[in-house]
C-alpha cells in the first residue's frame, strides 16, 4: 500500500508537471489545488528537491518546477524516493533486502519467490510509466 506522503508527493509532481515550463509554481497553489497540507507538502517538496526532480525559488514570484522533464520522471522512481522501495516485503527488496524474521530460509520459502515477482512485475509497470503520460479516468478502470 502506498503511504500518505507516496500519494501527496505523485499528487504534488502530478500538477508540476502540468506546468511543466511555465514558470514557478507557488505552494499554496499546489496545496490548495491536490488537497495536501502546505506543512507536509514543504517537507515532501525539499526532499524532492534534494533528490533533483524538483527546483525551487525563494521570494515573492518564487515556487517550486519539475528539475527534470516530465518524460525523465517514472512512478517507479517517485514510489522508491518516497517509500525506499516497491517490494511488499524485505526480503523482496533490491536495495533494503532484509531477512524476514519467522519465516523459512529464502531458499525454501514459496512467498519469498512469489514477491520476487511482484517486485519485479510493479517496477516494470511503474517504470514503464511517466509523469508525461496523460492518464485518463478512462484508462484506470
Amino acid at each position: 500500500m502506498l503511504s500518505q506522503k507516496t500519494r501527496y508527493a505523485i499528487r504534488a509532481l502530478q500538477h508540476l508537471a502540468d506546468r511543466y515550463r511555465q514558470g514557478p509554481v507557488p505552494l499554496n497553489e499546489i496545496a490548495t489545488r491536490q488537497n495536501i497540507p502546505a506543512k507536509f507538502l514543504t517537507v515532501i517538496l525539499s526532499e524532492l528537491s534534494r533528490e533533483g526532480l524538483v527546483a525551487t525559488q525563494r521570494g515573492r514570484d518564487g515556487g517550486y518546477w519539475l528539475a527534470l522533464a516530465p518524460v525523465d520522471i517514472s512512478y517507479g522512481d517517485i514510489v522508491r524516493l518516497t517509500r525506499g522501495s516497491l517490494a511488499l516485503t524485505p526480503c523482496a527488496s533490491r536495495f533494503a533486502h532484509e531477512t524476514c524474521t519467522n519465516c523459512l530460509p529464502e531458499s525454501e520459502c514459496r512467498l519469498h519467490r512469489v514477491m520476487l515477482r511482484v517486485r519485479d512485475e510493479t517496477a516494470k509497470v511503474l517504470d514503464g510509466i511517466s509523469l508525461a503520460e496523460p492518464l485518463g479516468l478512462e484508462e484506470a478502470e
